[in-house]
């Protein structure tokens, strides 16, 4: 049983431990979980706490993921519409005003808060005589969540709250080196306590955190500190377990078939209970999605909003590599997303599967916002749940996947480190193989970045965060867009600004 079906069982437990956050970090805490009526002796309670955790990611808006990504230059922001802050933030071109902004801020922000006082309500359970082993493994699962949530706040805003607690005159701004450093000392922290298994092993809760998530987003932190060697460390102890394998399908690995599959190492859980009409918890893909599309066999399909567009720029890449189920995978194309790269006279004969029609039929016709939309966020409609419409329905959103720790940890290799789950070469054709791509030998940190390019396009900004973080900005002035160092993070949202003396404080003080 999936964690998204536990939401429907623990409703009521939820509006118990659930609390309201102001997003005030600067006023004393209302952010207290209800203690009156709550039996801390209850194993089951305890559950419910770490379920409204989970809850605080799994609530995700659709605003918010693609803000991570959109500077990357794998992905443009769909034109002609009326988010022209989105539209200029890829062309980093920033305003702090811009409601996008502030609401990412926010809602991460008071999700850590939340997931804070999710961990000081389950010490009340510990309290309560509850296992201390379970407590002590939901704890470690809540500490990946918030660290997870803190790399992705730090990663898009640079200096941001370190939230341990709920005492805020004990919470102040940290840079972005001092947040990942903590964010790894917190993994080292929860590894002891959780479970060693992979999510979908899970029996208690079938794709929830296990030890190998907290060693990712260990992975991920260091990464983002050049500490080379503590990736290799992780993703080699990953590698290692033999708990993870590549899916065997690469495009159907983002559909309903890769649902828990064992390459996921974290997927966020939708589902729409397989019925046809009722209760439907989904992400709203339509942002993603193509704004004029045929679907297949007259399936009924809302069409999307156009915003996440496949860049020319990586099109051409994977074309120059001879990709063929991985660019056919990530890019939907146009008839007129196709003319355009039939103007380059370098790309005048393409490959069969670069048509306006996927292989299962859906036809991507014209629209004005964009030329192209990422095939990894557009779920094919006939595997839509028979009655239902909405754009996505029953599919998962993936955060982590097992081949972005083999990539991560043959980079690590290519830049000094030492490893004991294999070689770089081993590791980069493992990837290259289910991509239906020769094999490579002598694999330079080039040929990791280029894997990387090709694999993960469009997912979480690990492009666009590559490039920061190896100065490689000059990958990122493209098709008329110019990058400056300075524009390397957004700015703190007014509205935020103008709420918390704390972070208005360090602002003045750091610029």
């Amino acid at each position: 049983m999936k964690y998204i079906f536990n939401f429907k069982m623990v409703v009521c437990i939820l509006s118990v431990f659930l609390f309201t956050c102001e997003g005030k970090l600067d006023e004393a805490p209302e952010n207290e979980t209800l203690t009156g009526d709550i039996d801390y002796t209850s194993e089951e309670g305890a559950f419910g706490t770490l379920i409204g955790a989970y809850q605080s990611f799994q609530s995700v808006g659709w605003e918010q993921i693609p803000l991570i990504s959109v500077r990357g230059d794998d992905v443009n922001a769909g034109g002609l519409g009326d988010q022209q802050g989105f539209a200029d933030t890829d062309n980093y071109i920033y305003d702090n005003n811009y409601w996008m902004y502030n609401v990412f801020f926010e809602n991460w922000a008071e999700d850590i808060v939340q997931v804070t006082a999710q961990i000081q309500a389950l010490e009340n359970f510990r309290d309560g005589g509850v296992n201390s082993t379970l407590i002590d493994q939901y704890i470690a699962e809540c500490k990946v969540l918030r660290g997870f949530i803190t790399l992705q706040l730090s990663r898009l805003f640079g200096d941001v709250y370190k939230i341990d607690t709920l005492d805020f005159t004990q919470i102040n701004v940290a840079t972005k080196d001092e947040l990942m450093e903590w964010i790894s000392e917190q993994m080292d922290e929860a590894t002891p306590f959780l479970l060693d298994v992979a999510p979908n092993q899970r029996e208690d809760l079938p794709g929830g955190i296990t030890l190998y998530t907290a060693l990712s987003v260990k992975a991920i932190a260091n990464l983002e500190l050049e500490n080379y060697q503590e990736v290799a460390a992780a993703t080699g102890e990953i590698i290692s377990s033999g708990r993870f394998q590549l899916f065997n399908d690469y495009y159907e690995l983002f559909n309903i078939p890769g649902k828990l599959a064992n390459e996921n190492i974290w997927e966020i859980q939708y589902s729409d209970f397989g019925q046809s009409s009722g209760e439907n918890v989904r992400h709203l893909w339509n942002f993603y999605a193509p704004q004029n599309f045929t679907a297949a066999n007259d399936v009924a399909a809302t069409n999307g909003w156009g915003f996440y567009e496949p860049s020319l720029k990586y099109i051409k890449f994977m074309l120059d590599r001879n990709e063929t189920v991985r660019l056919e995978t990530s890019v939907l194309f146009t008839d007129r997303g196709i003319q355009e790269i039939q103007s380059d006279p370098n790309y005048q004969n393409l490959p069969a599967f670069v048509s306006n029609t996927t292989r299962d039929g859906d036809i991507i016709n014209d629209y004005a916002r964009a030329m192209f939309a990422s095939g990894k966020h557009f779920l094919p409609t006939n595997q839509l749940t028979e009655g239902r419409s909405d754009l996505g329905s029953n599919n998962n959103f993936t955060v982590i996947r097992y081949a972005e720790i083999l990539l991560m940890y043959a980079e690590a290799l290519t830049r000094g480190a030492t490893g004991s789950a294999g070689s770089a070469d081993e590791a980069v054709n493992m990837v290259r193989v289910r991509a239906g791509m020769p094999t490579i030998s002598n694999v330079t940190s080039d040929d990791v970045m280029d894997e990387k390019y090709a694999e993960l396009g469009m997912e979480w900004g690990i492009r666009l965060y590559d490039m920061l973080r190896l100065g490689r900005t000059d990958e990122l002035s493209y098709d008329g867009r110019t990058f400056t160092i300075d524009k390397r993070f957004l700015p703190y949202p007014l509205e935020q600004l103008d709420l918390s003396f704390i972070l208005r404080e360090y602002a003045n003080n750091n610029n």
